[in-house]
């Protein structure tokens, strides 16, 4: 046993003809560590180094490679365009200026270093357009390989055999993946460049705008604009309990004469139930038919980020950056770190032959002959554009076999709940149908609320046949308004995006981080909503670049960067067709036009200045535009701020606890909260309270908090001597078994809007769901 330790099994790894063949060392089950000459930080000798992104790329891949290799990370990238200047040279093909970064000097020297005493470099960066760039600039750096020197190797999973394949077939870098991106990177520092100053001048200085995250920010505003406008209309439903054989159903009235019914006050429904009450409840037709859901494709990155949002309340950027921890590698005890999903960017839901087979055997394994179909399931994009980028495969577990049960122990519980997400959509995917159960057996779909009732959601009905008569048990009529459209949640954004062909899926993350960032939309109990300053963002761009955020032409460009990745395209043409009709736009912009409309300053010539008398001014400063005299600085020193929309603090019966004086309510970043009127003298400061007394301790107020990574929550405010908390909003409303005064409202795909005791637990429906499809006719 201790020779069999010692020894390590080597295979010869062929290389193209040209170049030496490459020894790669297999990786010992038991065995922990490789040499220090495989390690990310290992070097020396003539062997060859391999480039990656990542340092912890960098240690899973060590792991696979024989002694032969050393391993350098570029922690992203290591030169770009220069931060303080535009760095295109617009009028000589868009030429692009980049620089080393700052921050990567280090690396990029220690690369130098190492390339010089090795043999052959192979650039090993991601497999996209961004890693095929970040391969191309350290190419560049390095002499691009003169005599084959350099190469570049695609990892679309990070496992052995993957490793292997990948070293026997070094290809060329992609240079049409390199234009791409280099068009993107271009086009997005025109837009970025030109339309910030705009923001400074007519809002503040520090503003930026983005080409997809304003029209991102556009859906939001949009959104809200509907929301505001929106005027409830009243309809009422009718609705019969019934019962056939013991067994009760529910039928709700599908067709009247005939026709749809339009029932909009009580007195048409109260007579529509008065008939109905007359005439037996008599089968006329009976229809019969499977409810059959063809099992889901497995994940790509859109729906990815979307289910991972529906059901572990993942952010879309939390998403990414734990697939990415998954796909570089975790330590699996003796085994060390291995990569456990394929590359998580992708547009594709193809899978690898050998990957449904070993989806299949585990099916017919593990469960049985019904949950296995007779042939593989071969599923289709869906995507509305037939530009799909399938150079990788769908997201999925590199190993079927490991069971995310069985590495729970080895991942963190973020890490395990995706991974079993990914596992579970991806062994679905290769099962039958649902029809009673099928792929169900193993995973379900999440909904939002306002996607509405499924027929999975609708409870089963007796046995009917025609001209069975049912027993009424009543019927009865409810009111209901018609609701504005919801709030994007992350999922449902990231739906819209796609479906608009607005930016790339892996974009979406940093999209929407930028935005709650930069506080152009906050994101209150999972729905984003414009702030303000997003609003007046805006409509600053849409004044100035009506064509440019205009939806249309924002997938337009995504389609033809995609034709320059095909070679259809040149990026010089795409850039130029860009920038003519752009750089019109921008000398077209009347800037002080542009701030009184924005602003609505339509009165301020009527203003007088009310120190001397003169009239009113827009001067721009330091921070951004204000009012000042006419004869400001000079003569008159009077200015004042542009904006008058702060809101006006509340005064309540509040007293502060540290110094006793009166508290107001103030409105903040995130909204409303108890501030001290001696401020800045006493800086005390809390939640509003909601009117409901504390269920656990009954001394202290529900008030809405946030937690440490920004989410919402409700707890008891005497916290950390009560540790009373809820997910859900409390509301003042009486329990009517208990009459505790409290109770958590929260509104389900389900049951619709409900409310729960604090105190007791019983629940109440306040509105039902409204059905997507029919309950019964």
């Amino acid at each position: 046993m201790a020779a069999k330790k010692r020894s390590v099994k080597t295979e010869a790894v062929a290389a193209e003809p040209t170049e030496t063949a490459v020894a790669l060392a297999a990786a010992p089950r038991r065995r922990v560590r490789k040499p220090k000459a495989s390690a990310a930080t290992g070097g020396g000798g003539k062997g060859s180094l391999v480039i990656v992104e990542s340092p912890t790329k960098a240690k899973t891949i060590g792991k696979y490679l024989g002694s032969g290799y050393t391993v350098k990370a570029t922690v992203g990238h290591l030169r770009d365009l220069p931060q303080r200047k535009l760095g295109v040279d617009v009028e000589n093909g868009f030429t692009p200026e980049y620089v080393t970064i700052k921050e990567k000097a280090k690396t990029l020297a220690e690369i130098k270093k190492a390339a010089k005493a090795s043999e052959r470099v192979l650039l090993a960066t991601d497999p996209d357009r961004e890693g095929e760039a970040i391969a191309w600039h350290v190419a560049s750096q390095l002499g691009n390989g003169k005599g084959g020197k350099i190469r570049r190797v695609l990892f679309h999973e990070i496992t052995k055999d993957a490793v292997a394949q990948a070293l026997a077939h070094p290809l060329d870098i992609d240079q049409r993946k390199v234009d791409a991106q280099q068009a993107r990177r271009v086009l997005d520092r025109l837009v970025g460049y030109k339309t910030s100053p705009l923001l400074w001048k007519s809002i503040k200085t520090g503003l930026s705008a983005g080409r997809v995250q304003t029209v991102a920010l556009r859906l939001i505003c949009e959104r809200e604009e509907e929301i505001r406008k929106f005027v409830p209309q009243e309809y009422w439903t009718i609705e019969a309990d019934l019962e056939k054989d013991g067994q009760a159903f529910q039928a709700r009235l599908h067709k009247l004469d005939g026709k749809k019914p339009e029932i909009k006050d009580e007195a048409t429904a109260r007579g529509i139930v008065a008939d109905a009450l007359k005439i037996p409840f008599k089968v006329t037709a009976v229809e019969k038919g499977e409810r059959r859901r063809a099992a889901p494709p497995p994940f790509r990155t859109s729906t990815l980020q979307q289910e991972a949002a529906k059901q572990l309340g993942f952010s879309a950027a939390v998403t990414m950056r734990i697939a990415q921890q998954l796909y570089e590698g975790i330590e699996l005890g003796a085994e060390g770190p291995i990569g456990l999903i394929t590359y998580m960017r992708t547009d594709s839901v193809r899978v690898a032959d050998s990957a449904i087979a070993q989806a299949r055997d585990y099916i017919a394994k593990e469960f049985g002959k019904p949950y296995l179909p007779a042939e593989p399931v071969v599923h289709k994009s869906g995507k509305g554009s037939s530009r799909v980028q399938d150079a990788h495969e769908a997201i999925r577990p590199t190993d079927v076999l490991r069971r995310p049960d069985d590495l729970k122990q080895h991942l963190d519980s973020k890490q395990f709940k995706l991974y079993q997400l990914i596992w579970r959509r991806f062994v679905a995917s290769q099962m039958t149908p649902a029809v009673f159960e099928g792929y169900h057996k193993l995973y379900h779909e999440a909904h939002e609320p306002e996607e509405g009732k499924t027929l999975d959601d609708l409870p089963p009905i007796p046995p009917l046949a025609q001209g069975d008569v049912v027993t009424v048990k009543q019927i009865m009529p409810n009111q209901h308004f018609t609701e504005p459209p919801p709030r994007f949640s992350e999922a449902s954004l990231v739906k819209e995006l796609e479906r608009l062909g607005i930016g790339r899926p892996s974009t979406y993350a940093s999209i929407i981080s930028t935005l709650k960032t930069r506080w152009y939309a906050t994101a209150k109990d999972r729905r984003f909503a414009p702030t303000p300053l997003g609003e007046t963002v805006w409509q600053v761009m849409k004044r100035s670049f009506p064509d440019v955020f205009e939806v249309g032409f924002t997938a337009q460009m995504e389609d033809e960067l995609d034709k320059v990745e095909e070679g259809d395209l040149a990026w010089q043409q795409v850039l130029g067709d860009f920038w003519g009709p752009f750089a019109k736009a921008l000398e077209a912009v009347d800037v002080q036009k542009l701030i009184h409309d924005v602003h609505d300053l339509s009165n301020l010539p009527k203003e007088k200045c009310p120190t001397c008398g003169s009239g009113l001014v827009v001067r721009s400063g330091r921070f951004g535009p204000f009012i000042a005299c006419a004869r400001y600085p000079d003569e008159c020193r009077f200015t004042r701020p542009l904006r008058r929309d702060k809101v006006p603090d509340k005064p309540t019966d509040e007293i502060c606890q540290e110094c006793g004086a009166p508290m107001v309510i103030k409105t903040g970043r995130y909204g409303e909260f108890l501030a001290c009127t001696k401020f800045p003298a006493c800086k005390h400061t809390r939640p509003v309270p909601l009117g409901v007394k504390c269920p656990k301790c009954a001394v202290g107020d529900l008030a809405e908090r946030r937690t440490r990574k920004g989410r919402n929550f409700f707890g008891c405010l005497r916290y950390p001597e009560c540790d009373y908390s809820t997910w859900n909003r409390p509301v003042a409303v009486a329990c009517p078994s208990c009459g505790f005064v409290g109770m958590e409202e929260k509104q389900t795909k389900t049951k619709g809007v409900s409310r729960k005791c604090l105190k007791c637990g019983h629940e109440i429906i306040v509105e039902e769901a409204a059905p997507a499809e029919t309950v019964a006719s």
